[in-house]
Formats: C-alpha cells, sequence, structure tokens
C-alpha cells in the first residue's frame, strides 16, 4: 500500500524497463470514486488492469481509445531552477476525473487507467547526497534522463496498439519522451511514415532552451535534435520571458512558429481561437502532440505561476478545438500543482485539470 496525496494507492506490480510505475487496480480506482445510488461515476466506467493481466496484454485487448497516466515529479522543474510541486497534482486531479458523472456527454469506457510513476526514491537520493544546489540541480538534470526512458517506453507501448496517451503531472520535461515514444510507437503501428510528429503547445514558455541537460524548459530542443520533432507552434509565448537567442533560433527555423500573447491580447492580430486554427494548420499534415503548460494560465498554481495569461475557458477552448481539428499523437497537461514547495496552495487546480481532459476526451469523440 502506497500513500499518495489524500489517498492510498495500490500496487499490483513493477515493469521490466518501467521500474517506477505504479499499476492501478478495480480496487484502487473505486477508492477514489465516490459511489452514490442512481448516478453512474467516470471511475465505474473507466478501464483498468485486470488481476494477473500484464499491461502488454491490457492494451493489445483492450477496446479503449486512450491510455490514461500520471507523472507526479518536479525534478525536470527544479532541474531547471524552479520551483517544486509538480508532483502534487497527479491525485487531485484523479480524485476530480474519477468523479465526473459517466452520461450522453461523455461515457468514460473508451478510456484505460494505468496508475503512476513514482520516483520519490531519486528525489530522497539526491536530498540525502547532494551537498550544494549546483550539485542538486546536476543531479536533477541527470535524474530526468531516468525518467525519459520510462516514460518513453510506455508512451511507445501504448501507442505500438494504436491507442492515445493521456499524460497528466510533473514537469514540461516529459514532452520529450512524449513526442520520442509516440513518434517510435505510431511508426511501428504503421500509422505514420517515419518516427516523427508535430507538436502544438499553448504555453507562456517556448521551452526550447539550449541542451545543457535535460530539464523542464528544454525538451522540444531535445526533441527535434533527436530528429523526433518536425513541426512546433508555440501559442500563447510571452514576449517577456523568451530568451534572445532562443528567439532568433525559433525565427529562423521554418518548421517553427509562434503566436504571442501579446499579438492575441495586446495587440489583437488575431483573436485566440484564430491562433489555435493556424497552429492546427501549421502541424496538420501528419500526427501532432498537443501540449498544455498550467503556467500560461493566469492565476493558476504551477511552477512559474503568472498574473497575466489565457483564462481557463480559453484552455478549455484550446483543447477541445485541437481534439476535434488536429491528429491527435498524445495529450500533455503539465507543470501545474495543488501545492508549492514554497507553500503557495490551490486546492481547486485538480478540479481544472478534470474539466481540461474531458474537454480534449469529447472534442476527440465528435
Amino acid at each position: 500500500m502506497e500513500k499518495s496525496g489524500t489517498k492510498e494507492i495500490n500496487t499490483i506490480s513493477k515493469l521490466e524497463g518501467m521500474p517506477h510505475l505504479k499499476l492501478y487496480n478495480k480496487a484502487d480506482l473505486l477508492s477514489l470514486t465516490k459511489l452514490r445510488r442512481f448516478e453512474t461515476k467516470l471511475g465505474e466506467r473507466i478501464q483498468v488492469l485486470k488481476e494477473g493481466e500484464d499491461l502488454q496484454s491490457a492494451l493489445s485487448n483492450a477496446s479503449v481509445k486512450y491510455v490514461l497516466f500520471g507523472i507526479p515529479e518536479d525534478l525536470g522543474a527544479k532541474g531547471n531552477y524552479g520551483i517544486g510541486g509538480t508532483d502534487t497534482l497527479w491525485v487531485p486531479f484523479l480524485q476530480s476525473f474519477l468523479n465526473i458523472q459517466s452520461n450522453d456527454f461523455f461515457d468514460g469506457g473508451d478510456i484505460l487507467l494505468v496508475g503512476h510513476y513514482d520516483f520519490g526514491d531519486i528525489q530522497y537520493l539526491i536530498d540525502t547526497t547532494a551537498k550544494t544546489n549546483d550539485e542538486k540541480i546536476e543531479a536533477y538534470r541527470h535524474a530526468v534522463n531516468t525518467i525519459d526512458d520510462e516514460v518513453e517506453h510506455l508512451v511507445k507501448l501504448i501507442t505500438e496498439n494504436k491507442k492515445v496517451p493521456i499524460a497528466i503531472g510533473g514537469g514540461h520535461n516529459n514532452t520529450y519522451p512524449l513526442i520520442k515514444g509516440a513518434a517510435k510507437g505510431w511508426y511501428k503501428a504503421g500509422v505514420i511514415p517515419l518516427a516523427q510528429i508535430n507538436c502544438i503547445n499553448l504555453d507562456a514558455h517556448a521551452d526550447y532552451r539550449p541542451a545543457e541537460g535535460r530539464h523542464s524548459g528544454n525538451a522540444f530542443r531535445y526533441a527535434e535534435d533527436d530528429g523526433y520533432l518536425q513541426k512546433y507552434c508555440v501559442v500563447g509565448l510571452h514576449e517577456n520571458y523568451i530568451q534572445q537567442n532562443v528567439w532568433m533560433d525559433m525565427v529562423n527555423n521554418p518548421f517553427i512558429d509562434c503566436i504571442t500573447f501579446e499579438d492575441i491580447f495586446v495587440h489583437e492580430k488575431r483573436t485566440f481561437l484564430q491562433a489555435v486554427a493556424h497552429a492546427v494548420s501549421f502541424t496538420d499534415e501528419t500526427l501532432c502532440g498537443i501540449d498544455l503548460d498550467i503556467d500560461c494560465i493566469e492565476h493558476t498554481l504551477s511552477s512559474a505561476m503568472t498574473p497575466v495569461g489565457v483564462l481557463p475557458v480559453h484552455a478549455r477552448k484550446y483543447l477541445s478545438f485541437t481534439g476535434a481539428q488536429s491528429k491527435p499523437a498524445y495529450l500533455h497537461i503539465c507543470e501545474g500543482a495543488t501545492r508549492l514547495s514554497d507553500g503557495r496552495s490551490d486546492a481547486t487546480s485538480g478540479k481544472l485539470i478534470s474539466y481540461l481532459v474531458s474537454d480534449f476526451l469529447k472534442a476527440l469523440a465528435l
């Protein structure tokens, strides 16, 4: 029995290549679901691994379209000199998501809930051995390589079985293994001709910093350098937080585009949905990863919380539009938190992510 957040989650077993992945069973699901007479909650409809079933068999045989899992870690954010706390979002999200009503708008039967990663042993090792801040930063960046390998392994397994991964929690560092694993998996499944996908990112930051060691600020740089990312479009980029060298790299790259927050909301050169539609058009020739960084949403708890950003309803429209109009390779919602290491907290973050995921899945079903 493992304590995680406010509820206890049972685990079934550890998997080869993914020793930090904790698998869920039906009892875990129902422990987070508030059952009520005359109602059916999403937690009663979502599928999990059956007793004794291995993950490969579940992915091969389950009649689901989407596979949900959590990456509650903040090692990547800390490796980018950020505030810790992105490891706190997964369980509050799951509690909210499983208690959505299952109805004609959203049934939930097309989802397989796998479980979540627990990298607590790595965090403990760093806390007890790294003596200086520089040593910690180096250790965090080294640790992200382990996270990369395990997340890529799972995402490749999901996509080669032609199912869409839904990854929640952690830092934006996890986009790199999502892009890499999805590109490999969808290619192996014969869905795309090359192991290469596009990506749209609703974000205040480009996360295209130099390849200086893995962290939450350079996932897209690594994915492009390694040949798994073809086209990349950022919506809502804040002009005040784009480094000049990164900006020059982006504007001189024909495979990268962006629409800044200022051009949308200050100068009003385009509406928000026109900007999202442009991003979809720019990336529509192949499968496309859909990223949403919570730090772009105004007054929403995250590792880089902002007083000026898009509203939650904009984030909902973004995921609804991209879910309906693009060819999603995966969905990734990251950088959110319910409690930061500096003490700030917000109990509503999990419910917000629940709305966002359901909007995306409803749009895919249209």
